[in-house]
């Protein structure tokens, strides 16, 4: 990204390389092809509904987990979702139904409560498939917010608790147990999977695998994957298999750009203070938590970090919110920071953008769309009116 593009750019803000973002997809559709899947697209981790009309390009639909997700899909992606949600409620369950052509249950509590509505609705309109979330007691999750399948999880059904014979208009499985996870991760929940619940494998029309599965990312083995889901295929011919990544679609699709607005000094640490936050607009960097790339500067471990604290150009960095613990460090610049200098930091597509906040009224930074052709379309700056319109 050039010096004139960020000049031209409402800083700060979000930018999504359409090029990057077609790579993917070109990358999801040709996997689905060959493996003989379904991709479809979790808003959970992209919701940028103006690019939609890229992905229809690629995708047929989506999945959603709220009301208002399965009515983006409808309205803005123009198909019906795949909705779950751990809790679907009465006042709202009109809406769900009248959004998704797929609906899964968390719970066999769940299921007995609305299953009926949906027999009701069938009658007269479209028919919802309906599935069960299925709950393997397995996964390779390090992070522990992050994990579905730990004991206790109040996701999915495990087998002890599944009914021999599957409720009425039960079609489908849904089992998600990745993050940002490989081929050979999905290999042996799939095999836990068979070894649990194989009575019912055959008896569905369709599993969905969730989300999680990172496919790409430049070092994930998309020929293992091809090959494993054309295996399980020939093991369950009946079987439609659905896939729902969200991260995999705008992996290192773009950066959010900032700038520096001060350079504070306490006990020989440097931290260059952005008019971005971290709470605010990148917070799986504190709750995953990660280190971002920062673009043309060296990310320096606590270790390596130690020591080097005071050099000229080595620096933590700094959110602008009242949030005591909303900076990260250390990163070593090509020479020392000042007011205004903008400071890149990579891959803040995906997630990000959706679960942003204006926690402190601090302004949120804009989106954008660099295209094909290199032209930047701002999809949306946001407004003090934006802030508060957001309370009462």
């Amino acid at each position: 990204m050039t010096d004139s593009i960020i000049k031209n750019l409402p800083l700060p803000c979000y930018v999504m390389d359409e090029s990057k973002l077609r790579q993917n997809l070109s990358l999801i559709r040709s996997i689905a092809d060959r493996a003989g899947v379904e991709f479809i697209l979790a808003f959970k981790a992209f919701a940028l509904w103006k690019s939609f009309p890229i992905f229809r390009e690629y995708i047929d639909h989506t999945t959603a987990s709220s009301p208002y997700e399965a009515r983006l899909a409808l309205e803005e992606f123009g198909s019906k979702a795949h909705t779950y949600s751990p809790a679907y409620e009465e006042e709202t369950f009109s809406e769900i139904m009248r959004c998704s052509s797929h609906i899964t249950f968390n719970s066999l509590s769940q299921y007995r409560r609305f299953y009926p509505r949906i027999e009701a609705w069938n009658a007269a309109h479209a028919p919802i498939s309906c599935g069960l979330r299925i709950n393997p007691e397995y996964s390779e999750i390090d992070v522990e917010l992050y994990d579905p399948c730990a004991p206790g999880s109040r996701f999915g059904i495990v087998a002890s608790a599944m009914p021999e014979a599957l409720p009425a208009g039960i079609e489908g499985f849904h089992c998600h147990c990745h993050c940002e996870s490989s081929s050979y991760a999905l290999e042996h929940t799939l095999q836990h999977v068979e070894e649990k619940f194989s009575p019912w494998l055959d008896r569905i029309k369709w599993l969905n695998l969730g989300g999680g599965h990172l496919v790409t990312r430049s070092d994930y083995d998309v020929e293992h994957l091809v090959g494993l889901l054309q295996d399980f295929r020939r093991k369950h011919p009946g079987l439609h298999i659905i896939m729902e990544p969200g991260s995999a679609f705008a992996w290192h699709t773009g950066p959010l750009v900032a700038k520096v607005v001060d350079i504070v000094e306490n006990s020989g640490i440097k931290t260059a203070i952005m008019n971005v936050s971290f709470t605010c607009h990148m917070p799986d960097c504190l709750e995953m938590p990660y280190r971002p790339a920062v673009r043309g500067a060296e990310t320096l471990d606590e270790e390596t970090a130690r020591g080097h604290e005071t050099d000229a150009d080595v620096y933590r960095l700094g959110g602008n919110s009242c949030l005591s613990g909303d900076y990260m460090g250390y990163w070593r610049f090509p020479q020392p920071l000042q007011p205004g200098d903008p400071v890149i930091l990579e891959d803040m597509i995906h997630y990000t953008t959706v679960k942003t906040t204006m926690f402190n009224g601090i302004a949120h930074p804009a989106i954008a769309l660099r295209h094909t052709d290199g032209s930047i379309e701002v999809y949306r700056a946001f407004s003090y009116e934006d802030y508060r319109d957001r309370m009462c």
